[in-house]
């Protein structure tokens, strides 16, 4: 008993320590991300929407701005504000990609994507410096962690923003 007690100490320790780290590295993300869009002179939320619109382009399933809203959680109207205001800076261009003319399609400007890379690129390489000291199994192990721990707090999210 005191074995599995001492186990559940450690499991515990480790529990905490890592909820710890990722609160810390969630802020730090936060703090580079308004770094970049104060740099830029871009709002937190036009952040958001250039971030879901990146994501969900290298995923091969461009974002409608209906969907970019019910993304980040923004009315039809503030939305399109945002979608307004990075085309005009050229972080993101408007397409119709579809055999209906009427649906728009966002993507990454390439003036944004290169102001982005700029910024980015020196935190690209501290990164691929920390994972060249993990194996593959370990990194694959990491992704499975990080993937459940996303899930958890989107459904959680989910569940927050649908309460009265």
């Amino acid at each position: 008993a005191d074995v599995y007690r001492a186990r559940d100490t450690e499991r515990d320790r480790l529990r905490e320590e890592i909820v710890d780290l990722l609160r810390t590295y969630s802020l730090a993300a936060q703090h580079v991300g308004h770094a970049f869009a104060q740099r830029h002179g871009l709002h937190p939320t036009d952040l958001q929407a250039l971030i879901a619109v990146m994501h969900a382009e290298g995923a091969g399933e461009p974002l409608t701005p209906g969907r970019l809203g019910e993304r980040i959680g923004l009315s039809s109207g503030a939305t399109t504000a945002a979608i307004d205001r990075l085309e005009r800076a050229g972080h993101l261009r408007r397409t119709r990609e579809s055999a209906d003319r009427r649906v728009v399609h966002l993507r990454y400007g390439h003036p944004g994507m290169a102001l982005a890379i700029e910024f980015f690129g020196p935190l690209g390489q501290r990164t691929d410096a920390v994972m060249a000291g993990f194996t593959d199994d370990d990194l694959a192990t990491v992704r499975r962690f990080l993937a459940g721990m996303t899930d958890a707090i989107t459904e959680h999210h989910r569940t927050v923003r649908e309460q009265p």
